[in-house]
């Protein structure tokens, strides 16, 4: 790092950011990348380790192995919780409590999205988010310890509740989660347990709206509902969440009567909002923001009347793009193609212009719809093309081998081999003061 070098701070370690810094790699720039987790996280395949399919580091590398051999990047463990816009400076909190101000001549924020409860933050402790890593980890042992607690469990009602798993939120996260979780109870844990059978286990998927899948075109949308039938998969549609609690789920339909799922294990995939310093950006800098709290962008990703500043990704509003992995990682990759051009290292860019690859999800282990370019992609061929793009777009050879390792052993034996409870049982006693 030097003093003279144009200073480049990224806020973000996701897709949007990370691409964003590789794109500077050789600028003569100093690039000092922000994260308050030490690694990159590749968030479309957190539910398969919540369903003990993958280990956290197989979708996790250390950002300090990703960009080891960036010679111009820095990376910091810590928060960004301030911007001074005028001063040119961003706070950042350290894991010791201590602050460093870090100035910067171009600012990259890619700080995420986070979980929205709709304004129920007491929802969380019951109904489990699945938005980071350890959130994954602690659902996977929430999920085991079900099973388990089945198992003990002498009064039949019990047993069912136990057994029982309602999973808020019918779009890609919702529908994966729940094909994940059906699989591993009439499979993956087939002949495991002597005093219960886990393919009896409920598995219920529950949303507001009249679809499952709602950006997804109607025949995959079909589709997605039959195959999550024939896993057993119970769906319930139009209906909202009322209330949560330990016992389960009150839902209210659109004729404001009102039912109640009687289920120990909650998992909450409803929503999301942009990550808490979307607002210090907006207060900072007094640009508009969405409905939905994200921050307005110009066409090459700097906002309103500070071309210094950039946001990108899911805290991003720019033609109103979906919060995928594919328009962040473009819009950082486009941003590092700006500064560059600022700096007299090429011409131009023109203004942002997303290529559009296509959605999809997977709906079971050995099934997925795609929308490719228009094309409709479903089955064998829909998860072949979800395979190969989600293999594209995880970073690091070691990873991609580990994780195409583990999904073949799941579909040639069923087994998962990352079925650990790291809660011992007396912990949990005491946790939950019984």
């Amino acid at each position: 790092m030097t003093a003279t070098r144009h200073r480049v701070v990224i806020v973000g370690g996701g897709f949007g950011g990370l691409a964003a810094a590789r794109t500077l790699r050789k600028s003569d720039v100093d690039v000092i990348l922000v994260d308050r987790m030490n690694h990159h996280l590749f968030q479309p395949l957190l539910y398969q380790v919540a369903t003990a399919l993958l280990s956290p580091g197989d979708i996790a590398p250390a950002l300090r192995d990703v960009l080891r051999s960036q010679r111009n990047a820095r990376v910091v463990l810590g928060t960004a919780t301030e911007l001074d816009a005028q001063a040119r400076t961003v706070t950042v909190e350290l894991p010791d409590c201590r602050q460093e101000v870090l100035a910067y001549d171009s600012l990259v924020v890619a700080a995420g999205s986070a979980d929205s409860y709709f304004g129920h933050e007491e929802w969380r402790e019951v109904a489990l988010p699945m938005k980071t890593l350890s959130d994954a980890v602690r659902l996977r042992s929430r999920l085991l310890t079900a099973f388990e607690n089945a198992a003990n469990a002498k009064d039949p009602a019990e047993r069912a509740r136990w057994l029982t798993i309602a999973i808020v939120g019918a779009g890609p996260t919702g529908v994966e989660l729940a094909g994940q979780v059906a699989a591993m109870a009439r499979r993956s844990l087939r002949n495991q347990f002597r005093d219960i059978d886990p393919a009896s286990a409920r598995v219920v998927l529950i949303d507001a709206v009249d679809t499952v899948l709602p950006p997804f075109a109607e025949p995959l949308r079909e589709h997605t509902k039959k195959t999550l039938g024939k896993l057993g998969v119970e769906i319930m549609l139009g209906k909202m969440v009322a209330d949560v609690d330990q016992e389960g789920v009150l839902l209210r339909a659109k004729d404001n009567s009102e039912s109640r799922l009687a289920a120990r294990t909650v998992i909450w995939a409803a929503g999301v909002k942009p990550a808490a310093f979307a607002d210090q950006l907006a207060k900072a800098t007094g640009v508009e923001t969405d409905k939905k709290g994200k921050i307005k962008v110009r066409p090459d990703c700097s906002l309103p009347g500070h071309p210094e500043l950039f946001a990108v990704g899911d805290l991003a509003n720019l033609d109103d793009l979906p919060g995928l992995a594919a328009p962040a990682i473009q819009q950082g990759e486009h941003v590092g193609e700006v500064i560059k051009a600022r700096l007299g290292e090429r011409t131009p860019p023109p203004a942002f212009r997303y290529r559009d690859r296509g959605t999809m999800a997977t709906v079971s282990p050995g099934d997925a719809v795609a929308d490719v370019r228009g094309l409709k992609l479903r089955g064998l061929i829909g998860k072949a093309a979800w395979l190969a793009v989600h293999l594209a777009f995880l970073v690091g050879w070691r990873n991609r081998i580990s994780v195409l390792a583990e999904w073949g052993w799941l579909l040639a034996t069923g087994r998962r081999s990352q079925r650990i409870i790291l809660e011992a049982a007396d912990e949990g006693m005491v946790r939950r003061k019984c």
